[in-house]
């Protein structure tokens, strides 16, 4: 019969070994993670540069900053719509969202919408869903007439 001694000791070498996996996980998962950052921050900043050929106009006021002419909002997915941007330019969950308002024809609330995505109607998925299309309105994606009731602008993704 083994000592309980013993069996602590094989117990706590189980648990060390166990916890050195973990950290080895933890090790590789934050790796991961901080490319992720990396790469959005990038993104951002690229997103944030005026298209080539475009120039920010002058500051006006000594030291004041000079608005950007670009197409993009700073450390956004969605940049403003303009004048031969296609909704290619979106992440594809946003162009999925112009394409199924641009296939309906008519305005669409978020609760529509998201059944239209094939997302279960709740809460939480609504919000996300309203969170998305208030952001493609607020760049010109996508016309909100009414509180709530979104619809495609003819020509920025298709639709009337």
């Amino acid at each position: 019969m083994p000592s309980v001694m013993g069996l602590l000791e094989e117990r706590e070498r189980a648990a060390r070994q166990r916890v050195e996996v973990l950290q080895a996980e933890l090790r590789e998962a934050e790796a991961a993670w901080e490319r992720f950052v990396i790469a959005r921050q990038t993104v951002a900043e690229v997103l944030a540069e005026p298209p080539v050929g475009e120039e920010t106009p002058s500051a006006g006021v000594a030291g004041e900053r000079p608005a950007r002419v670009t197409g993009a909002v700073p450390g956004s997915v969605v940049p403003l719509w303009r004048e031969g941007l296609d909704p290619g330019a979106l992440a594809p969950d946003y162009q999925r969202l112009v394409e199924v308002l641009a296939g309906s024809g008519a305005e669409m609330d978020c609760r529509q919408l998201a059944a239209a995505l094939g997302l279960e109607v709740v809460a939480a998925k609504v919000e996300r869903v309203r969170s998305k299309v208030k952001r493609l309105a607020a760049r010109g994606w996508l016309a909100e007439d009414r509180p709530g009731m979104f619809r495609p602008v003819a020509g920025r993704g298709g639709g009337s």
